[in-house]
């Protein structure tokens, strides 16, 4: 764990919530079980395998040394996270987490959870796509968004930040849509957000009723046991992009799963919409630098083709499992 500790030895004081050390990609070989994160002002390591004590202290050594050269005469705090595919633990090494634990990025405020479950509530990987959706907030002033698979709703507050006049935010998951609502009014965007609350699969029609949207966002999980299976769920989603997007309209299709590339997701918009074109791949943040770019989150701007009708999809899907529409902490999220 040299590299890691090299990263300590170095890093300066964060001031917003971003990675610091991403393992995850391979760029640092023998390194992949780690990453290091900050939710200011508590930092957060997660191994994704088993870690012996005498290691833990190592590292709670050096966090301890190169935080009192940072911050000096203030306390560390830090948390680690051990995750398999089985379970989560995360236990508090030194210091204290906020009871109210809200951190900033560019600016815009989100509340975290880092006690609780896997997902802290804010996808720290996902800041250039939260960019993107600025900036087309920005260029298209009123526009009306739906956002899918909404969990805490980030999308939806720097949309409405950035001057979009509605977004729906559906996903099946009330408690994180509390802490969604709880987002805006940090942000003192309330007012234009709905919070649906709802089986996505089940309630196309009330979806609908809504649209067309000048930006769908479709952030699912990749797996949730029982629920949703990309490789088998997401071409329902695709499949209602005809109807749910407006034909001057773009949306936003996001996969995060090392298991499925690019060609997964060109595939399904080739088969379930050929009415749409790809028009790119957004960059992910630089601290997610993978040395296979097909492992990483991946998120396509889509759009309708010029001069092609849009056909809707059908307007019944088949049966499947259990209900779906939700991104809770048991969603697989390889971040």
């Amino acid at each position: 764990m040299q590299a890691l500790l090299d990263h300590i030895a170095t890093m300066r004081r964060p001031t917003e919530a971003a990675r610091l050390f991403h393992g995850r990609g391979g760029r640092y070989p023998g390194h992949e079980q780690w990453s290091l994160d900050a939710f200011p002002p508590v930092l957060l390591l997660t191994s994704f395998a088993p870690v012996p004590d005498e290691d833990l202290q190592t590292l709670d050594s050096a966090l301890h040394r190169r935080w009192a050269e940072i911050a000096p005469g203030e306390p560390l705090n830090w948390v680690f996270q051990h995750r398999d595919e089985f379970r989560v633990h995360n236990r508090l090494m030194a210091g204290s987490v906020p009871q109210a634990h809200v951190v900033e990025e560019g600016g815009t405020r989100f509340g975290v959870h880092l006690l609780q479950g896997q997902n802290h509530g804010f996808f720290l990987d996902m800041a250039e796509g939260r960019q993107w959706v600025r900036r087309w907030a920005q260029a298209h002033p009123g526009g009306k968004v739906l956002n899918l698979f909404a969990y805490t709703c980030a999308f939806s507050v720097v949309a409405l930040q950035a001057g979009a006049a509605e977004v729906v935010n559906v996903d099946m998951a009330s408690g994180a849509l509390s802490i969604g609502r709880r987002n805006h009014q940090l942000n003192g965007v309330a007012d234009g957000a709905q919070f649906l609350a709802h089986d996505i699969f089940n309630s196309w029609a009330k979806i609908r009723r809504g649209g067309p949207y000048d930006l769908v966002i479709m952030d699912p999980p990749s797996f949730q046991k029982g629920s949703f299976v990309a490789t088998k769920d997401y071409a329902r989603l695709i499949r209602r992009l005809p109807e749910l997007v407006a034909p001057t309209g773009q949306a936003l299709v996001c996969l995060n799963t090392p298991k499925l590339d690019t060609g997964f997701l060109r595939e399904l918009i080739g088969t379930e919409a050929p009415g749409f074109e790809i028009v790119q791949r957004l960059p992910n943040p630089a601290a997610y630098e993978d040395v296979d770019p097909e492992r990483a989150l991946k998120v396509l701007v889509v759009r309708p083709r010029e001069g092609v009708p849009l056909s809707a999809g059908s307007a019944h899907d088949p049966p499947h499992g259990a209900p779906l529409g939700t991104s809770p902490p048991a969603a697989e999220r390889d971040d």
